[in-house]
């Protein structure tokens, strides 16, 4: 899953912990973090949030684009 990746990258690189993150998505970090490590799919309403928040397309998210538009 090149997505869970991404998330990671684009977290750090921007910055926040994953508590912040679930914060954010109004969850708990438990539950993020299955996110980032793929046990969990990515809910598409948390896909939204995190492309406005990281202001990328969720083609470059998903692994489908490979360069920050």
């Amino acid at each position: 899953m090149e997505y869970c990746k991404r998330l990671k990258e684009l977290r750090i690189k921007n910055g926040y912990t994953q508590q912040q993150i679930a914060y954010i998505l109004h969850t708990r970090q438990e539950q993020y973090s299955k996110y980032e490590s793929g046990k969990r799919e990515l809910p598409i309403r948390h896909l939204i949030t995190l492309c406005c928040l990281y202001r990328v397309s969720s083609d470059y998210i998903l692994g489908i684009e490979n360069f920050v538009k």
